[in-house]
């Protein structure tokens, strides 16, 4: 796809695309330093937070990983950084640091995320909250997954790259090419982003094929993860087969509209702060002006939508996505504590 400006006598202007090399934007200073502070623009559609940079803590070897992220599945991620519009070598130094970071413990990323905070101004005591807070895993003992994710982002890529991760993905590993052509529109550097591979219009359809398998794998297996869902009736709607994320929003819906406040919601689960359950903004506000407010807040974890957010005693609240192994003790805690609860009736879904 072409860049076109659209100047003020209605004409279609084509905007060349530059190498980075023209534009004096380097890989390490510039290039990998700005993504590492905006991830999700190479890891569309994944929450993604970045664990590490220039990652090499390993025996008898002296490559180091670009940045080594995880995704909120307990997948770690090994993104590759090249500008040149070859891509060079990438898929290789990928699948070999890959290789090497998979045996990686809980223990040795919040080593690595503490190094990391340290070095860019950051408190290095917060890394494992930090890490169990976005896995929503506030105790006991975390797994990695054991597939490592990978992201290629470069220029560009030859077909023998492309052919490559086309092959490697149908044999189940997970790499994305993600294409960066910069441009310059006046004085400005404008960097177009596009997901090359997967297609995006097919990414969801194997998104969906590859989370099947791992909920296989992981009943298989015994595996930490709980994909339990829940058949929900309120009011005489029902709702079916509810992950636990929304199967709890909509309690919490309910027991507000019953009368109970926020925070008599947040009272019924001690475990948790009302910080942690809730995001709050004094005023009746819209979804726009909410996440406005929130700015410094990574609101894809909450439910913020103008039909999810919660409006009481003049202030507005949404209710977080991150919910563990306690969901159902929590749903019980709060019906428990509800006068009104005639009309809320849950079950386990068959088959869950």
């Amino acid at each position: 796809m072409a860049l076109y400006e659209f100047t003020d006598d209605t004409k279609l202007v084509r905007v060349e695309p530059q190498k980075f090399s023209d534009l004096m934007i380097l890989e390490r200073p510039h290039l990998q330093r700005a993504l590492r502070e905006a991830i999700d623009a190479i890891t569309p559609g994944v929450i993604t937070m970045v664990l590490t940079e220039e990652f090499g803590d390993w025996k008898d070897a002296s490559r180091r990983i670009d940045l080594l992220c995880l995704d909120s599945d307990a997948h770690l991620v090994v993104v590759e950084l090249k500008r040149t519009e070859s891509a060079g070598h990438a898929d290789l130094q990928a699948l070999r640091y890959a290789a090497m970071v998979a045996p990686m413990t809980f223990d040795q990323a919040v080593t690595a995320h503490a190094k990391y905070l340290g070095a860019v101004g950051q408190d290095p005591t917060t890394a494992e909250n930090s890490i169990r807070t976005f896995l929503d895993q506030e105790s006991g003992s975390v797994a990695f997954k054991t597939e490592v994710r990978i992201v290629l982002a470069a220029g560009d890529f030859d077909p023998e790259i492309t052919t490559s991760v086309l092959w490697l993905n149908s044999m189940g590993l997970d790499i994305r090419c993600v294409q960066m052509q910069p441009h310059l529109v006046g004085t400005r550097r404008i960097l177009d982003i596009k997901q090359l591979i997967p297609l995006p219009e097919a990414a969801q359809y194997q998104v969906a094929i590859r989370e099947k398998s791992r909920e296989q794998v992981a009943a298989q297996e015994g595996a930490y993860r709980d994909f339990t869902k829940f058949d929900l009736l309120v009011d005489s709607i029902s709702y079916s087969r509810l992950p636990k994320r929304r199967f709890i929003y909509h309690i919490v819906r309910a027991a507000i509209d019953r009368g109970m406040t926020p925070e008599g919601v947040a009272a019924c689960v001690p475990w948790r702060t009302m910080a942690a359950m809730f995001l709050t903004v004094s005023g009746d506000l819209t979804s726009a002006k909410f996440v406005e407010a929130n700015a410094d807040a990574d609101i894809r974890r909450w439910f913020a939508d103008d039909s999810e957010i919660f409006h009481s005693g003049g202030h507005t609240y949404a209710l977080t996505k991150m919910w563990g192994e306690h969901t159902e003790k929590a749903v019980k805690a709060i019906l428990e504590a509800l006068h009104d609860k005639q009309g809320i009736t849950y079950a386990v879904s068959i088959g869950a």
